[in-house]
């Protein structure tokens, strides 16, 4: 008896195994064919579609879809997300169905154009501050801080530099982007995978959050429904305010390929604008596609602050409603430029 179920086992584990080796070797039969050069296409461009048969199987059929978007042969790219995706094909022939998949990357059509700026007023800042979030809320200004056991949340009298109300953070964590929504504060840490939510007012801590696929935490927006997160590489995603998951993303693409680092974030008139770690410039935004349309070089402002030891990068980009101005600073700098962008 013992025997015969050794036997038995023997035969249906090679079955099994059998069965699985005709799947992959099946999965073979059929190859996707594009127009995309290198595996890269602009989102201007149409994207054209078919198989390559290598057995001549008779085809019934042919499916294709991009990350579960349908798509047939011939595609306009223009509404189309930017970054890398996956293109998979199904075929049924004689009453089977096989797939096929290629990686493709949709690149923004057009370069970035470049603007300057002008400044409009400068303000004092904490040199001491770190500066990794800020932003205005009901004409408040709040900043995040970083480093391990110096991270702060801070409200600020942005005229005079007064901090008005200031809290610190466990000492576990490095405190990163912040954004404003319906009198609560979303606060980022970096690799701690952890998010806090405050209460405006009173600086109350209301609730915590972990993250979902975005490892780390760098910048923070809001479009006034959703939030918008950065993870220091192309993507940023957007989480639902209530229940803090992370529902979608885009990738931040040029015309030439990704941009990564993106660090504390702005939403202005229906952009992101947004720092970019060590560059010193922002970085203008679609947040439909990823694309980044413009770019502002803001280099010559460091050499405006007082120079000291501690002196980092620029970062900190917050839009004031009330003067339709941009707020920037940076990493200890002692000085906060309202700046006007000419374009």
């Amino acid at each position: 008896m013992n025997t015969f179920k050794h036997l038995l086992i023997i035969s249906l584990s090679t079955l099994i195994i059998s069965c699985g080796s005709n799947t992959g070797q099946n999965k073979s039969d059929f190859t996707i064919k594009t127009n995309a050069i290198k595996g890269n296409i602009s989102n201007n461009e149409t994207l054209n579609l078919s198989v390559e048969n290598k057995k001549n199987h008779i085809i019934d059929s042919i499916s294709y879809t991009l990350n579960g978007k349908k798509m047939s042969e011939t595609s306009n790219l223009n509404t189309f997300k930017l970054g890398k995706h996956t293109i998979e094909a199904v075929v049924y022939f004689n009453n089977e169905k096989q797939m096929a998949s290629t990686p493709i990357t949709i690149l923004n059509s057009e370069a970035p154009k470049v603007y300057t700026y002008k400044i409009i007023n400068e303000y004092p800042h904490d040199i001491t501050s770190y500066t990794q979030g800020l932003e205005f809320y009901k004409g408040n200004l709040y900043e995040s801080t970083g480093q391990l056991k110096e991270s702060k949340l801070r409200q600020v009298n942005y005229k005079t530099g007064e901090i008005i109300k200031s809290i610190h953070l466990a000492d576990a964590y490095f405190g990163e982007g912040l954004t404003v929504l319906n009198d609560k504060i979303y606060q980022l840490t970096w690799q701690g995978g952890t998010g806090f939510v405050y209460d405006v007012n009173t600086f109350e801590k209301l609730n915590s959050f972990k993250y979902g696929s975005s490892k780390e935490g760098w910048g923070f927006c809001n479009d006034s429904n959703k939030l918008y997160k950065s993870d220091g590489t192309e993507n940023i995603w957007i989480l639902n305010p209530e229940t803090l998951v992370e529902e979608d993303h885009i990738q931040v693409y040029t015309n030439k390929g990704k941009i990564v680092e993106i660090n504390e974030m702005e939403w202005i008139d229906g952009l992101i604008y947004a720092n970019r770690y060590q560059k010193d410039g922002v970085a203008i935004i679609n947040p439909k596609n990823g694309a980044v349309m413009g770019v502002i070089d803001f280099s010559p402002l460091k050499k405006l602050v007082t120079q000291h030891e501690g002196l980092d990068v620029l970062n900190g980009i917050a839009y004031n409603p009330e003067t339709e101005t941009i707020f920037v600073t940076g990493k200890r700098w002692d000085k906060l430029f309202e700046v006007e962008i000419v374009k």
